[in-house]
């Protein structure tokens, strides 16, 4: 376990905050050599998680997964690099292999956007033609973010399909 030291988890999450930020405002590159920073001065499943999102906007899937991974090794509670994972696995049409990864995120203790794996387990079973276990899968997703109007179509569309 490492050892709690104030100012270098402050500097690590200022440097995250920033590089958030950064990337929130489309300036992925700033974003990534902040991120780094943050990681050296102080590795976190966070802030790497958020790295491989930066990678995955500039379409490099294979270093998001590795960033994804590293993030799940310092914290397999935190489901957010579950999720991105099994994302990024869709993307570059590895449909089969982003189940498990998103399964558990749907199941991890610390992570508060469960919908969105819910939602892509909906996108893995509707892609591979399992029109019921895709609406169960969206269904889910609306119990806990009743907002997420990606959801809310998605449920129409396989109604649709099984009526």
């Amino acid at each position: 376990m490492t050892e709690f030291n104030p100012n270098k988890d402050e500097d690590a999450a200022k440097f995250l905050r920033e590089a958030y930020d950064l990337q929130m405002a489309g300036k992925v590159d700033l974003a990534i050599e902040l991120y780094l920073k943050s990681l050296a001065v102080q590795p976190t499943p966070e802030a790497h998680t958020c790295l491989g999102w930066a990678y995955s906007v500039k379409g490099r899937y294979g270093d998001a997964i590795r960033e994804c991974e590293k993030a799940v090794r310092l914290d397999p509670e935190y489901g957010n690099p579950y999720n991105d994972i099994g994302a990024y696995m869709i993307e570059t049409g590895r449909w089969e292999e982003a189940k498990p990864w998103l399964e558990k995120a749907t199941t991890a203790e610390r992570y508060d956007g469960r919908f969105y794996a819910w939602y892509n387990l909906g996108r893995v079973w509707e892609h591979q033609g399992d029109w019921t276990r895709a609406l169960e899968a969206y269904r889910h997703a609306l119990e806990q973010n009743p907002e997420y109007s990606l959801t809310e179509k998605a449920i129409r569309r396989m109604e649709a399909m099984l009526n």
